[in-house]
């Protein structure tokens, strides 16, 4: 529920930026704004619910609750980001390069392959899922084990660290890449901070295989979907902090470079 009364906020910043970085297709931009995180969602939803309602489980949900959510999304969350995105494009200001640019982008030179975007990906998570280890154990173990988790504040602090350190890496990658003379850091700083989402969902597997003793069709169907999209969650919420924490830095650079 709260992230249907939160769709709006979605939809303005989504056409903000949009328009700000000469975007000209603002209402292809604001349905994929609506659809790209609840879409997949709805899809594995309905996908793991048709497994529990095949084997006779209580996890399945009634119909009833199916279209009170669906009603939900389209007279709350659809409407909600469209008047956002809305809202947005009208009232976004025009963009201010910090520094004078040309218009012809100039040619990017060849890097070697600890430069290329797969093996800074690899870099970019991997520190970052570092920092969380310990307390991803502690979590499966309580959501897909029989533990209780109650040290609410370390994991408020790992979170922190989380959000830090995937920031700073990412700036520091995108620094490593413009030193390089490759312009093109904006889809590198999203896949940069996401790609933690991809080393959780790869800890999925050795958690399934090594310490869980979950078996069978509906078991493993709840585990790697439901986990799937946590991962996925996980891409969207850490690419977001790596795209704008890249924003600043390129903006204040070069902000840095006219004043001189």
């Amino acid at each position: 529920f709260l992230y249907a009364l939160t769709a709006g906020i979605g939809g303005y910043v989504s056409a903000r930026y949009y328009k700000q970085l000469g975007g000209t297709n603002w209402v292809w931009n604001t349905v994929l704004c609506a659809l790209l995180f609840p879409g997949p969602f709805m899809c594995m939803f309905i996908f793991l619910n048709s497994v529990a309602d095949y084997h006779d489980s209580t996890a399945a949900l009634p119909v009833g609750t199916i279209l009170v959510i669906f009603a939900l999304y389209i007279l709350v969350t659809f409407p909600l980001t469209v008047f956002g995105g809305i809202l947005g494009r009208n009232r976004a200001p025009a963009f201010e390069a910090p520094c004078r640019t040309m218009k012809v982008p100039r040619q990017i030179p060849n890097v070697p392959w600890y430069r290329h975007v797969l093996t800074q990906m690899f870099m970019a998570g991997f520190l970052p899922f570092s920092a969380i280890y310990i307390e991803l154990h502690y979590i499966f173990a309580s959501i897909w084990g029989h533990k209780i988790y109650t040290l609410f504040g370390i994991l408020f602090l790992a979170f922190i660290m989380l959000l830090a350190v995937t920031s700073f890496i990412t700036v520091a990658l995108t620094y490593f890449q413009l030193a390089s003379e490759d312009h093109r850091w904006w889809w590198r700083s999203l896949f940069y901070g996401g790609s933690t989402g991809l080393f959780v969902y790869a800890y999925c597997f050795f958690y399934y295989y090594n310490r869980s003793e979950m078996s069978g069709m509906l078991q493993t169907s709840f585990f790697f979907g439901y986990m799937l999209m946590v991962s996925y969650a996980f891409f969207m919420l850490l690419g977001t902090v790596g795209f704008f924490s890249a924003l600043f830095f390129v903006r204040h650079i070069y902000k840095a470079i006219k004043a001189e």
